[in-house]
């Protein structure tokens, strides 16, 4: 899979599609976010507000969550999309003109370190080796047993 297959949108895409108004998280990274009142306040059995404090505090829970949101989203929302589409660009320049060139020129050096380093195996490290387990294999282990 090459840079950039399977992580987003195209530069043709973007033009040919509007983004789904209903689903707005169809991979579900951010599953994570959906909070939900009873997962953030909870009162214990024998300790309980009021009712009506109670339903009080979920309506400003919710609705002080939700409309928070609106207004950070509206006023930085679309500043931040152009930074991240920015970020992502250039994230895309630097592999595609500098990292991924940047390692296949490193890998073709391995390639030629790796001839060197086994050629010098092979001449100076072979002989010693072949010497030794020559020198060593003459060698004979007795084992005697005392009755």
């Amino acid at each position: 899979m090459g840079l950039g297959e399977g992580q987003g949108e195209g530069a043709g895409d973007a033009k040919e599609r509007s983004p789904d108004l209903d689903r707005r998280d169809p991979l579900e990274i951010n599953d994570h976010l959906k909070v939900k009142f009873e997962e953030v306040l909870a009162e214990p059995d024998g300790t309980h507000s009021c009712d009506c404090v109670w339903q009080l505090s979920y309506k400003c829970f919710t609705g002080s969550r939700n409309c928070c949101y609106m207004f950070l989203t509206g006023l930085c929302g679309s500043c931040l999309a152009l930074c991240w589409g920015c970020r992502f660009a250039c994230l895309t320049f630097h592999h595609v003109w500098c990292y991924t060139p940047y390692l296949r020129m490193f890998s073709i050096n391995c390639s030629f370190m790796q001839r060197c380093w086994g050629t010098c195996v092979q001449c100076f490290c072979a002989p010693l080796c072949e010497t030794f387990g020559l020198c060593l294999s003459r060698i004979q282990v007795l084992n005697l047993r005392d009755n």
